[in-house]
């Protein structure tokens, strides 16, 4: 089956042949300053679970809380919204005994950033788009949650693939250019995610591209499943993901080898956010904006990144700052990598010719 080309990446690579492109920062500390209460999220839909914290239900219940955040990072200057859908999935919400919810959640929060992205796009002419955030889920397909079952997986491949397709096809629906499966611990649920898409492109009959980000666990540079970025890179690149980056994982100082390493490498556009540093002992983030904006400077200084932002802690400030900082800087160029079969396990294995 042939699908339509996506009209959203040849956009998205048209504009970062141009210019180093920026995506927005932080959701979660951003709902936090704003001190809701628990009537704010729960609003008037009638749960019997406690809503407070649940920040993907807010585009039902408070949709002016992240529609004001989507513009204060379109006016810092984002190019890239991501809805706030980090756990807007089956498994998540069922903590929240709002699993029934899924489908509108991710359609509302995509229309909500959609809507912004566009009334953005037609006041100056710069396009802007709509990333659908897929996060890890609290659920792994690669490690047991029982150290005396190493065998035992509380969720099978079946059942995620399922959860991922539900939420990828809301947010479609919804307005999405495209799915971002961020905060990957688990290269295996990534996977899953992968498919999730491939399937929804064929009952679409269009192309859905995909953006993939992976988080570190440790300075050695894997994530939880054991996977370096490279390895993690031979693992999903046959998906063709128009982004492949980190996110999440460390501050900026931290991530800088892992940076240069998947830069080197990967034959799709670099997107890296990292959190505004480490946090401090009371789990805030002191960082400032010109010390992380400086920072992820310094990358694309080096040619190593196509699209900057910000994860945990990061603020309209951060994002401002590092949009201010990589202006006139030039592009990463996506590297010629010779034709070799890549494989991986927890390393990455090329199979001499």
């Amino acid at each position: 089956m042939t699908l339509i080309p996506s009209a959203a990446r040849a956009a998205l690579l048209a504009q970062a042949a141009q210019r180093i492109l920026i995506t927005d920062g932080a959701f979660g500390t951003e709902i936090q300053n704003r001190k809701l209460a628990e009537a704010d999220y729960a609003g008037t839909l009638g749960l019997t679970h406690d809503q407070k914290g649940n920040n993907d239900i807010l585009a039902l219940t408070r949709p002016d809380v992240p529609e004001a955040i989507h513009r204060a990072y379109f006016d810092a200057g984002a190019d890239i919204a991501e809805t706030n859908t980090f756990s807007a999935n089956r498994i998540s919400q069922a903590d929240y005994g709002a699993e029934h919810l899924v489908r509108e959640i991710n359609i509302e929060s995509a229309r909500l950033a959609r809507r912004v992205a566009d009334e953005y796009a037609a006041r100056d002419g710069r396009p802007r788009f709509v990333a659908g955030a897929i996060g890890p889920t609290n659920k792994t397909l690669s490690l047991s949650p029982d150290v005396n079952d190493p065998g035992f997986r509380e969720i099978d491949w079946d059942e995620l693939v399922a959860v991922y397709r539900e939420q990828a096809d809301a947010l479609v629906a919804g307005g999405a250019d495209f799915i971002l499966v961020e905060t990957v611990f688990d290269t295996l649920n990534c996977k899953a995610a992968i498919m999730a898409v491939r399937q929804l492109e064929q009952a679409l009959g269009r192309e859905v591209p995909l953006m993939l980000s992976m988080t570190l666990t440790d300075l050695s540079g894997r994530n939880l499943s054991g996977h370096t970025v490279e390895a993690f890179w031979h693992a999903v690149r046959h998906a063709r993901p128009v982004t492949i980056g980190l996110n999440c994982s460390f501050g900026a100082q931290q991530l800088r080898p892992h940076v240069k390493a998947l830069a080197e490498i990967a034959e799709a556009l670099i997107m890296v956010y990292p959190n505004a540093g480490l946090p401090n002992e009371l789990g805030a983030y002191d960082e400032e904006p010109e010390t992380t904006a400086a920072l992820v400077g310094e990358w694309a200084e080096k040619g190593q990144v196509n699209i900057l932002g910000g994860c945990c802690g990061s603020t309209p400030a951060h994002i401002a700052a590092m949009a201010a900082a990589v202006t006139g800087l030039a592009p990463r160029q996506t590297p010629k990598v010779p034709v070799a079969t890549r494989l991986a396990g927890l390393e990455p294995f090329i199979m001499a010719a």
